[in-house]
């Protein structure tokens, strides 16, 4: 697989829906993470990303047009130690909890499966990130459904153990808009992550989202050597 350009492939498709960038900065040195949700439904697109404690939860920007918080509001990030657990839904507090407990990653995972929300069964997507003695790994999966069929939950781990300087993974909910929404297919996509400050870095997958689908987005660069996070929000609510 030969690496591509991040920006052109989250803007080959007007929703992509939610999703994971993870990558190692070009001079080596940052672990570079991102995460942004779109919206088609009033609903979906009546969020914020907001600041917590030990990373960020989504909000709704005007409460009373909140209708069903259940897939919606949740932590996409959290910070356990030296690792960063970035996720797509609640799944999020399932891995900090379980990895707390001495479990791994991939087991805390078999804990949960796909969205409930039928016909689109919406992939759950997750990933983690690891720095410690001036490296980094970092593992990504994806629970989905078999082709629509939510008899069967498909479950894939990918584990990065010395990524490379200027590349990173994609991975995103859909394959493309549709009804139903397909699923995302295959391995997380191999990306170029260059070697941008987080503020140019961001502003370039903000601008790459679609416009009338993008809600919000989530970066963070992570210093290697002193595990020293920076992080950025961008919100279309304001």
């Amino acid at each position: 697989m030969k690496p591509i350009s991040l920006f052109n492939d989250i803007a080959s498709t007007t929703y992509p829906g939610r999703g994971i960038i993870i990558g190692k900065s070009a001079d080596g040195k940052k672990a570079v993470i991102a995460y942004f949700i779109m919206g088609r439904s009033e609903n979906s697109r009546n969020r914020v990303f907001v600041e917590t404690e030990d990373g960020i939860r989504t909000q709704a920007f005007d409460p009373s047009k909140l209708v069903d918080p259940s897939l919606i509001i949740y932590a996409p990030v959290r910070t356990l130690g030296n690792k960063t657990i970035v996720t797509n839904g609640d799944q999020t507090d399932t891995i900090y909890d379980l990895m707390n407990q001495q479990l791994t990653f991939e087991q805390a995972l078999r804990t949960r499966e796909f969205e409930p929300d039928g016909p689109n069964y919406t992939p759950r997507i997750s990933g983690i990130v690891k720095c410690s003695d001036g490296g980094m790994n970092y593992a990504m999966s994806i629970l989905k459904s078999t082709d629509g069929n939510p008899d069967c939950c498909e479950r894939y781990t990918f584990t990065y153990e010395k990524p490379i300087a200027g590349l990173g993974r994609f991975i995103h909910t859909y394959m493309s808009d549709g009804n139903p929404l397909p699923s995302f297919e295959g391995e997380p996509t191999l990306v170029e992550i260059g070697n941008d400050d987080i503020d140019t870095f961001a502003e370039k997958i903000w601008n790459a989202l679609d416009d009338e689908n993008k809600v919000s987005l989530f970066v963070r660069y992570i210093d290697i050597d002193t595990n020293k996070a920076d992080s950025r929000i961008i919100n279309k609510n304001k």
